[in-house]
């Protein structure tokens, strides 16, 4: 774990941005677009109602999940992702995105798909436990939760991926879907009603 005390302050991802309108290299590296595919893989429908994701960055994620959703909301904490995603977005009218500090200002009403990726590890263990009994109250009757996350330890951040991981296990209270662990980042999915996608297409019991 790493000797980081607190959730990370908005002031570091204003840094980030500062720098750069990829400070993560989403665009250009492999493992960012190999993930993207294989989060969008993970997702049991192949549509959503609404849908959240949390913490967008600059929205290349988020580009990907609008098709696979008749309303998505996303947000981040930045000002200046905000206004990032906002410009990859504009185009997709049934996306939006807002600014908000979670878990303080989580979204009203639920949601048919909530996407937690690469933020569990920047809050510390009181804000992580707030930001999922706040997911876990907003999931539709037959939602679901997907969270991917980084393994390796990050200096500025109070907890590392398998952490939070561990976490989302223990206080979710949900039925765990599908895992996919390599030894890079973990990515799990939980749903409300944990019916296998060849249950909703009426494929057990018959010939494949």
């Amino acid at each position: 774990m790493s000797s980081a005390c607190g959730s990370v302050t908005d002031a570091y991802f204003e840094e980030l941005f500062s720098h750069s309108s990829d400070p993560w290299s989403m665009r250009q590296r492999w493992y960012e677009q190999r993930k993207r595919d294989l989060t969008l893989a993970a997702l049991l429908l192949p549509r959503y109602g609404r849908g959240f994701e949390a913490g967008c960055a600059n929205g290349e994620l988020s580009l990907r999940l609008a098709a696979r959703c008749d309303d998505l909301l996303c947000c981040d904490t930045s000002a200046t992702a905000v206004e990032l995603a906002s410009q990859r977005l504009q185009q997709v009218p049934h996306a939006r995105v807002q600014q908000a500090r979670l878990p303080e200002q989580w979204p009203s009403g639920e949601f048919d798909l909530i996407v937690i990726s690469e933020l569990g590890y920047y809050l510390d263990p009181q804000d992580l436990h707030r930001l999922i009994g706040k997911a876990r109250a907003a999931l539709s009757q037959d939602g679901i939760l997907l969270a991917c996350h980084w393994r390796h330890p990050i200096a500025e951040c109070p907890q590392n991926g398998d952490q939070v991981h561990a976490c989302l296990h223990e206080r979710l209270h949900l039925e765990p879907v599908l895992r996919h662990e390599e030894a890079d980042f973990l990515l799990e999915v939980w749903g409300t009603l944990a019916t296998s996608v060849a249950a909703r297409e009426g494929l057990l019991g018959s010939a494949s």
